[in-house]
């Protein structure tokens, strides 16, 4: 399964820091497609465009998850802004994956 990059870049007249975040799947595998559309959900209504996502397949870049120290897949690394947070599952629980984002309070 190909994957590609989202970017969704911050506004450049805007003051907020840009959250970058990486998410670990394998292919096509159902709770990876879960992961990804849970957190796009997330990012529309939470992060309002300020954020930068890498998709990583394990399929493809096996080593790379490995050297990230990723065993477990889904898995949602948030790399800046510090600290770096990690998140393991299909990302429904929306609290959660919020608070390790850095933004608590912020869910409905």
């Amino acid at each position: 399964m190909r994957r590609q990059q989202i970017v969704k870049p911050s506004d450049p007249t805007a003051v907020t820091a840009v959250m970058v975040m990486r998410l670990y799947v394998v292919g096509s595998a159902p709770n990876s497609v879960q992961a990804l559309a849970n957190l796009e959900s997330i990012c529309q209504q939470h992060l309002e465009g300020h954020y930068q996502l890498e998709i990583v397949d394990v399929l493809e870049q096996p080593l790379r998850a490995l050297a990230d120290g990723v065993i477990v897949t889904p898995s949602l690394i948030k790399l800046s802004p510090l600290p770096v947070t990690q998140v393991v599952g299909n990302l429904s629980n929306t609290g959660k994956v919020l608070l390790a984002l850095g933004r608590p309070g912020k869910s409905p």
